[in-house]
């Protein structure tokens, strides 16, 4: 009984030093390097601004993660998402949700109009698109996360590769003509990227795409947590995505508490939930139509503590 209090302190007391180190690591690189206005590049964290304050726990968070459809030369900020997932991070809890937003979900867009939900970041940038998913699933997100292909491929490069339950093969003509076979199989790099990218070989479309998005959330996730306990992975890691981080509105403080509410992720409490709906067609262009009661119900679930309890 002794040996495993003893145990349960030294455990305890790395996590404390740990915490202090990703502390001093962020304020550091707070005072070197401040909100950028230069070009985005790899990864944009933007803080939302919001009208009014909403009842949540304090130690929830709500990301946008956005995969930004920007080609050499765009701006990362100001053209068509390409992946949309809203994940919510309970720090106290470790309890973790992401739902699955189909990109081409049509949707009303404040001061647009109409039009498909990845729209919203060409038109207003990540303030609007994180509104528009907002108001559809009745959750604010506190940021929107922007990242490029090329930054999501370097990052999950970084930590080795992931492994992925793929519960079906699949390939496509122009992005991996060879395809992924089923099961548990180990993607890296830009292959992973394009992994999450497919849609028009997949039963479901959109709606599988998205569910791949996730798989290689829930991949990278995965990995990051066997690798903290390695002396140093976890602050390398931060000192690596900070290096190209572009940060608007977001403070040193914020910071320490995004990097806190991901490193308490437990992967046994991790739920992702794709948004239904329907195909649908609006002037002649297929477009997903999302079911927003469902939309809505999700949001009811996981506002305060980010849990899900059904799909």
């Amino acid at each position: 009984m002794r040996m495993r209090t003893l145990t349960i302190r030294k455990l305890t007391m790395r996590k404390v030093v740990r915490t202090a180190v990703l502390g001093l690591v962020l304020g550091l690189v707070a005072l070197v390097v401040p909100d950028s206005t230069r070009a985005p590049v790899d990864f944009t964290l933007v803080k939302v601004e919001k009208a009014e304050a909403v009842d949540v726990d304090p130690d929830v968070v709500w990301i946008l993660a956005v995969g930004s459809d920007a080609r050499p030369g765009e701006d990362p900020l100001r053209t068509r998402g390409d992946a949309l997932q809203l994940i919510g991070l309970n720090s106290r809890t470790g309890a973790a949700t992401a739902i699955g937003i189909p990109r081409d979900s049509w949707v009303p867009i404040p001061g647009v109009g109409s039009n498909r939900v990845n729209a919203a970041l060409f038109f207003g940038g990540p303030n609007l698109l994180g509104r528009t998913v907002g108001n559809l699933v009745g959750i604010q997100p506190d940021y929107v996360m922007v990242a490029t292909f090329s930054g999501l491929a370097n990052l999950i490069r970084g930590i080795g590769g992931i492994t992925v339950n793929n519960p079906r093969a699949f390939s496509d003509s122009s992005l991996h003509p060879q395809g992924w076979a089923a099961g548990r199989i180990k993607i890296n790099g830009m292959k992973a990227v394009e992994f999450a990218r497919v849609r028009k070989s997949l039963p479901g479309g959109d709606f599988d795409r998205s569910a791949n998005q996730q798989r290689v959330l829930r991949g990278i996730q995965r990995k990051v947590a066997a690798k903290a306990a390695r002396p140093g992975f976890i602050e390398a890691g931060v000192l690596s995505v900070l290096k190209n981080l572009h940060t608007r509105g977001v403070s040193a403080p914020e910071l320490f508490r995004l990097a806190q509410a991901v490193a308490q992720v437990d992967p046994a409490k991790v739920r992702t939930c794709v948004l239904p709906g329907s195909i649908g067609n609006v002037g002649g262009a297929s477009v997903v139509l999302p079911n927003t009661a469902v939309a809505k119900r999700y949001g009811r679930e996981a506002r305060k503590d980010a849990t899900l309890k059904r799909c």
